[in-house]
């Protein structure tokens, strides 16, 4: 009888221990899910900020390359499109910019 209790023992031991460690585990991965989520995130507003940077050089007059000139032109022309959406002063407000690029295109 002391035999089945030190096997039980020991098994409830070992469980417990495989328990903690894949516990451990799991933290784990999810730490590095959480840091990999994170990095994409940072890469997605650095890509935004690239963009975003290339657009304002467009609007200066300083991109020449086409293939950046026409993903510009395509940008102020949704602009334009979300803008005559908005009631005048309300789309005045959010973004003067472009409402002087349109006047200067017409």
């Amino acid at each position: 009888m002391a035999d089945f209790f030190e096997e039980f023992s020991r098994r409830v031991s070992d469980v417990a221990s495989d328990i903690t460690k894949k516990t451990g585990d799991t933290l784990e991965i999810q730490k590095i899910k959480s840091n990999v989520r994170t990095l994409k995130r940072a890469n997605e507003r650095d890509l935004a900020d690239i963009g975003r940077m290339v657009y304002e050089k467009f609007q200066s007059g300083e991109v020449s390359d086409m293939d950046y000139v026409t993903l510009c032109e395509e940008i102020e022309k949704q602009v334009r499109i979300q803008y005559h959406l908005l009631p005048e002063e309300e789309a005045a407000q959010q973004n003067p910019a472009a409402q002087d690029a349109e006047e200067e295109q017409e």
